[in-house]
């Protein structure tokens, strides 16, 4: 059953590898976690605005054999651990590898529609912020506004489709909290 409008509450998506942590390329191990500087505080912020913060990740070295889900799960553990308890509500990862049909595998919004029927999410309210295109072809696609942060590997937004371009995620915390105040 969908919920109503008035039950529904706004929700930040997030990517992780270059948005909340340092992109490791392909992070299989718990030692290669480095959240960055601010992040914990900024998730804090917009917890605190009522907003559900979930992580939608695509983890194609699980498909392509380079580690596996128990390593991913090690992971992020590791990642929920340095951002405190309680923090994320719900963590989403797609394990295809890019060229083959996924429905889940950004761009492609599967992830995000999950969560929206899980968690009773208000798209209208929404956001999604990650470090590369594809994040924001994801939320795009989705139906939710999007912010495009220049922490990754891919930091030139030139022409990029994002609502929003921020520094980094501690930014794009600020463009959300001064839209919906």
């Amino acid at each position: 059953m969908i919920a109503s409008t008035e039950t529904r509450v706004p929700a930040v998506f997030f990517d992780r590898d270059g948005t909340i942590m340092e992109d490791a390329d392909y992070c299989s191990d718990p030692k290669q976690v480095q959240i960055f500087p601010g992040v914990a505080e900024s998730l804090r912020r917009l917890k605190s605005n009522g907003f559900k913060l979930i992580i939608i990740t695509n983890q194609s070295g699980i498909g392509r054999g380079f580690f596996t889900t128990e390593q991913y799960r090690a992971v992020e553990a590791e990642v929920l651990r340095q951002l405190g308890d309680g923090l994320i509500d719900a963590t989403y990862f797609c394990p295809d590898v890019p060229g083959q049909h996924s429905s889940c595998r950004k761009p492609a919004p599967g992830m995000i529609l999950q969560a929206i029927r899980e968690h009773q999410i208000d798209l209208s309210r929404s956001f999604f912020i990650g470090d590369k295109e594809i994040d924001a072809e994801c939320g795009r696609n989705a139906g939710v506004r999007t912010i495009r942060v220049q922490t990754g590997f891919q930091r030139d937004t030139t022409g990029s489709i994002a609502d929003w371009v921020a520094e980094d995620l501690p930014a794009a915390t600020d463009i959300i909290l001064n839209t919906t105040s």
